[in-house]
């Protein structure tokens, strides 16, 4: 059955400001200026969310296939229409159950995959990964891992400057899976021999890593020069000045930069106490930190762990940083669903032949529609 939905229709390259898109089913059959229409609603296309490890007070990390339903119906709620399930550094264990558990929804279409953040990380650079589960990666962990997964496993973020992480980039590479650089502390030359090797993201890029300095760029001048690599950006206010989203942004450009949220299960929920990887976390004010022992008013606060952020609200901040709305697009969808694979599926853009995952927003881009695959969402 063929449908229409009117409004202000952001492409790829260009707002159609009397437009509308025109539905096949699951399909877009076309994109086109409708122009008895006045004033409409922005229609975006769906969001897709490379990094996430939960929300509305539900989690990825623990391996429930409930939960993780419950997380991406959440986010689903806030736009986004195709997302991974992140991890965080776990005992190998967990690592199998979660992958094993959520296949299925994988294979649903409730979740487009898994993504690995962790174990195989910096101990000095871990944030609020658990350090009692990092580990130097392992060739038959990740053969195993694959194995069991059987497509499931979309993406692995590990730090290059491991012993045996350029190995373990290119077995990645190889089963198709995307290797991403991140809670690293590697030089500069460091990271460029893991892109050379295959990396092709950068997890939240300047978080998790040193600051660059102009005699020692490390890896955030190395992932923003490399035109191969996609850099996450956490646009919550909290991971980047608002200076420096758009200044990445900029550097990158709109077909390199994602914007993703690094959710974890307080995204929608209450300020106070939750868990993340098995440490208490705690919520104040917008932003997520490990908790800390010491809780005189002179202690210093623990590290940033996740955000409560949705993509929708992303969006806002990237076009209040100053980016054109088009690019903004391209960096909450198009963008993050070409680094992970979704392109060859026709998912992340409002084209015709391309699958119908749309966003209506009103005017202040706030959300009032989503549609995914031809359905609108309760």
């Amino acid at each position: 059955m063929t449908a229409r939905i009117s409004g202000k229709v952001v492409t790829p390259t260009g707002v159609i400001r009397q437009g509308c898109v025109e539905l096949d089913g699951d399909r877009i059959s076309a994109v086109a200026e409708y122009p008895s229409i006045r004033d409409g609603h922005w229609i975006v296309p769906g969001f897709v969310d490379i990094h996430s490890h939960g929300g509305g007070g539900h989690t990825f990390t623990t391996g429930d296939a409930d939960e993780a339903r419950a997380a991406a119906t959440f986010h689903l709620g806030h736009g986004t229409t195709s997302m991974l399930a992140s991890l965080v550094s776990s005992p190998p264990e967990l690592m199998r159950d979660a992958t094993e558990a959520y296949a299925p929804l994988v294979k649903e279409g409730v979740l487009v995959g898994v993504h690995y953040e962790g174990p195989y990380l910096s101990g000095v650079r871990c944030g609020a990964q658990n350090p009692k589960f990092l580990r130097d990666p392992s060739l038959d962990e990740l053969t195993e891992l694959l194995a069991l997964g059987d497509g499931t496993v979309r993406m692995v973020t590990l730090a290059p400057e491991l012993p045996g992480a350029l190995a373990a980039i290119e077995l990645l590479v190889s089963r198709r899976v995307v290797a991403a650089i991140g809670h690293t502390d590697a030089s500069y030359e460091q990271v460029g021999a893991g892109v050379i090797a295959g990396a092709t993201v950068a997890t939240h890029l300047f978080n998790g890593m040193p600051s660059p300095h102009h005699r020692e760029p490390g890896p955030v001048f190395a992932l923003l020069g490399s035109p191969n690599v996609v850099c996450e950006l956490v646009a919550d206010g909290v991971h980047l000045h608002e200076g420096t989203l758009a200044f990445a942004a900029g550097v990158a450009g709109p077909d390199r930069a994602a914007l993703i949220t690094d959710a974890m299960a307080a995204a929608g929920m209450p300020d106070g106490e939750y868990e993340l990887g098995g440490q208490p976390v705690v919520v104040a004010d917008g932003t997520v930190r490990l908790a800390t022992s010491d809780s005189s008013p002179t202690s210093s606060p623990g590290a940033i762990a996740g955000s409560v952020l949705t993509m929708d609200v992303a969006l806002r901040a990237a076009v209040s940083a100053g980016i054109p709305i088009v690019d903004a697009c391209r960096m909450a969808s198009t963008t993050p669903a070409r680094a992970i694979g979704l392109g060859e599926r026709r998912i992340g853009a409002l084209l015709p032949g391309w699958r119908a995952d749309l966003v209506v927003l009103d005017d202040d881009l706030n959300v009032v529609q989503v549609m995914r695959g031809g359905e609108w969402m309760d």
